[in-house]
């Protein structure tokens, strides 16, 4: 098992300004639904975004996968990229060191 991460951006940016469309809002919900119960089965170690709204803005994801092919799978199954409102780029990861909540 390996970790991998995935860098999400919004296809439109002014998504993050304007606040979202219908389309965009139900695929949101979605994603955060989907990383949601991965997070509770244990194959996402973390997820977030930057608090900032311009065209830098992104999100990420680190979670465990078999090989880069099921990495790639695992992003493509999340609704923020099937439903084309964020796109994605994967990289084999490796947590270093990670302080632990309380």
């Amino acid at each position: 098992m390996g970790q991998y991460i995935y860098k999400l951006q919004a296809t439109r940016p002014s998504m993050l300004t304007e606040g979202p469309n219908p389309q965009e809002e139900r695929a949101l919900n979605a994603h955060v639904s989907y990383l949601n119960e991965q997070l509770a089965a244990g194959r996402v170690i973390l997820f977030g975004r930057t608090q900032t709204t311009d065209e830098d803005t992104f999100g990420i994801v680190i979670f465990e996968a078999e090989d880069e092919h099921s990495a790639a799978q695992f992003m493509g199954a999340d609704p923020a990229i099937s439903e084309a409102v964020m796109s994605a780029r994967l990289w084999p990861y490796a947590i270093s060191g990670m302080k632990v909540r309380e």
